[in-house]
């Protein structure tokens, strides 16, 4: 595949390491020389210098030949100009655009981006999709990652084993006697930062990460299994009224109205400007690094603390300070990705990627295939996919006990008739059902030719 990226940024760049890394033919445009020699030094692929939505640069990219747009500048403006030009004058098929302006996305401009106005195929918000991966979260407060596929009916969730964890040291193959109405599979462990695939007589230990795909209404009764019965946050502080914050305290002023937010923003401008679009929620103004403050907000009274401003560092030690002044659990949105590796030695209970979030969108129109959703885990170590098996795929017809799949490839659900079937080696893939596959890197493509449509289709 061919695709041109517009944007050398943070976001940018994931997206074009992990399609350098499949072999795809990338090349990449910033404005910034720097980020431009970065990315060549780094990846394969081609960097140029210059404007995303020109179209002498587009052409000196090979926007002529390309399969795929994907604009994420920092403005949205380049980014929506970009898809229009690369529709207009290269007839690119597939145009991403990374927009978060939220005046772009209300309901009643919903025409804006078609085909006759402006031809965008996929809007990505950055803000929406971490906004409601936090709300996510919240509800959830054990879950440390929690993603949904199949029309909302199956949770991939990922779980911490604890010291109290009733269920470390029994192997996989035991737990289904165990539960035996649990309809759950553990799909992937992550021990020690090294992801695997895990067998039936693998055990999980303490200090496992553990994905497991389940049922959406046994999601709370799975945490409990594994320890984690914690209750849905009621008492939430937000550090950061930006964009995010913004979104999550209207989102859960809408949602519930038991839930108390309050809001510390440490610009004045801004957090006046917040607390006249919010109803209930308190705003504060003030940094959320001073111990005065998160005093004040409370603290020692909170449920949760999600540090939602434009500084990692920031929401790294306010967090800290935060679960040593009594929050009960904190998440922190981080973007550098080498601090997530040690974040959990710092007591943070979850860490928001912006860049993953947007990296998996955007891989789920990139994939082969019919598929229906992708969630990239563990800095693109893995994904959970959900793709569309059809009448000609070489999975149909056949007894998972028959397909001898890979070692990086298991089958945690399959979603039939608005029912999710818990996989065994006699299960049989009809046609038209939807699977979700917890798949390691290395497997992507074997699953990408599972589920490729075969001109028989037609």
């Amino acid at each position: 595949m061919r695709v041109v990226i517009c944007g050398a940024g943070q976001v940018g760049f994931g997206i074009a390491e992990r399609l350098a890394a499949e072999q795809n033919e990338v090349s990449v445009i910033d404005t910034s020389p720097q980020l431009v020699q970065a990315i060549r030094d780094t990846l394969d692929v081609r960097g140029f210098v210059g404007h995303g939505a020109h179209p002498n640069v587009l052409a000196q990219a090979g926007a002529e030949g390309a399969d795929m747009l994907i604009a994420v500048t920092l403005f949205d403006e380049v980014n929506m100009v970009a898809c229009q030009v690369a529709h207009s004058l290269f007839n690119i098929p597939t145009k991403i655009a990374r927009i978060r302006a939220q005046s772009y996305l209300e309901p009643r401009w919903a025409d804006l981006f078609s085909g006759e106005h402006l031809p965008i195929d996929v809007v990505i918000s950055p803000e929406i999709e971490v906004g409601e991966m936090v709300l996510r979260r919240l509800a959830l407060p054990g879950a440390v990652d929690t993603v949904l596929f199949a029309e909302g009916a199956v949770a991939v969730v990922g779980i911490l084993c604890e010291e109290d964890c009733p269920v470390v040291d029994t192997p996989l193959s035991q737990l289904t006697g165990l539960f035996p109405d649990l309809e759950a599979v553990v799909v992937g462990i992550v021990r020690d930062e090294r992801l695997f695939v895990p067998h039936s007589n693998d055990v999980m230990l303490v200090g496992d990460l553990v994905y497991v795909v389940v049922a959406k209404e046994q999601v709370r009764r799975t945490l409990a299994i594994f320890g984690h019965e914690e209750q849905e946050a009621a008492r939430v502080i937000i550090a950061g009224g930006g964009n995010i914050g913004l979104f999550l305290a209207e989102r859960l002023e809408a949602r519930d109205s038991r839930t108390k937010v309050k809001i510390i923003e440490n610009s004045r401008e801004r957090a006046v400007a917040i607390a006249e679009r919010l109803k209930r929620t308190v705003v504060l103004h003030g940094s959320a690094l001073d111990r005065g403050m998160l005093e004040e907000a409370d603290i020692a009274d909170a449920d949760t603390l999600v540090a939602l401003t434009n500084n990692d560092e920031v929401n790294v030690l306010a967090c800290m300070m935060g679960k040593k002044l009594g929050a009960r659990l904190t998440m922190a949105l981080v973007n550098n990705r080498t601090y997530p590796a040690f974040t959990r030695t710092l007591g943070i209970n979850a860490i928001i990627n912006p860049r993953s979030v947007t990296v998996s969108k955007v891989l789920q129109y990139v994939r082969r295939g019919r598929i229906r959703g992708v969630h990239s885990v563990q800095n693109g170590q893995a994904e959970v996919i959900e793709a569309e098996a059809l009448e000609t795929s070489e999975l149909v017809g056949r007894s998972l006990r028959d397909l001898d799949l890979p070692d990086g490839i298991r089958i945690g659900a399959v979603y039939r008739e608005g029912r999710m079937i818990v996989p065994t080696g006699d299960t049989e893939i009809a046609a038209r059902d939807r699977v979700i596959l917890f798949v390691t890197a290395d497997q992507v493509r074997q699953v990408e030719q599972m589920f490729r449509v075969s001109l028989e289709f037609f």
